[in-house]
């Protein structure tokens, strides 16, 4: 577990800055620092980290090409798996 010194807890106490960010100083890396219930509210609820099906990753194709103004190209209306 790690303390927080005074003026990371100040940081926390501002509603403007939250969640707040914190970066890795070796790798860069960003964070989000989120109260425990947050986080397990959102893994237990909401959120789905496991691998997108073959299905999503198609749907996903297909709406970025319609937003793309792919919608004329009416030889690929009938591929398997459109939703």
């Amino acid at each position: 577990m790690i303390e927080l010194t005074e003026p990371q807890m100040r940081a926390l106490d501002d509603p403007a800055a939250t969640p707040p960010r914190i970066i890795h100083p070796r790798s860069k890396e960003m964070f989000v620092l989120l109260r425990a219930d947050e986080y397990e509210r959102l893994k237990e609820e909401q959120y789905d980290d496991s691998p997108w099906t073959s299905e999503e990753r198609h749907v996903l194709a297909w709406e970025a090409g319609k937003h793309a103004g792919w919608d004329d190209m009416d030889e690929y209306d009938d591929l398997p798996g459109k939703v």
